[in-house]
């Protein structure tokens, strides 16, 4: 009997996951704080530095943010990515992260291995 509750409870959590993942991302108003812009051309990088990815489907900080950290982090020239600050704890409301690089960086490749891996829209924050 508690086999098949744990059963039932395993499912909802699942759903749960599921419904979580798949929700509308909220719209950005320009009052917002962390409304921002996109650069187009990006390069590669020839000092080291840090920046900011934005990655609009990025929904969750369990599933998708690692899967992002883990493409980034196998790029050439990245030392560390990052989630961004987030206005709520455990709640993926600011979809970006922060990439400490090496020089060497290709801003281009990274932006189109996201895009390959279901991460499409991301780019550099202005």
């Amino acid at each position: 009997m508690r086999s098949v509750i744990y059963a039932v409870a395993a499912v909802a959590a699942l759903g749960i996951l599921i419904a979580i993942a798949t929700m509308p991302s909220s719209e950005v108003t320009p009052d917002d704080a962390s409304a921002t812009s996109v650069v187009a051309d990006a390069k590669v990088m020839e000092d080291a530095g840090t920046m900011t990815l934005a990655v609009p489907t990025m929904h969750c900080e369990f599933s998708c943010f690692p899967k992002v950290k883990e493409t980034l982090e196998g790029m050439p020239g990245v030392q560390e990515v990052v989630l961004d600050k987030q206005k709520e704890e455990g709640v993926v409301d600011n979809r970006q992260v922060v990439v400490s690089y090496e020089p060497g960086f290709d801003v281009s490749s990274a932006i189109g291995t996201l895009a390959e891996k279901g991460f499409s829209d991301s780019g550099v924050v202005q």
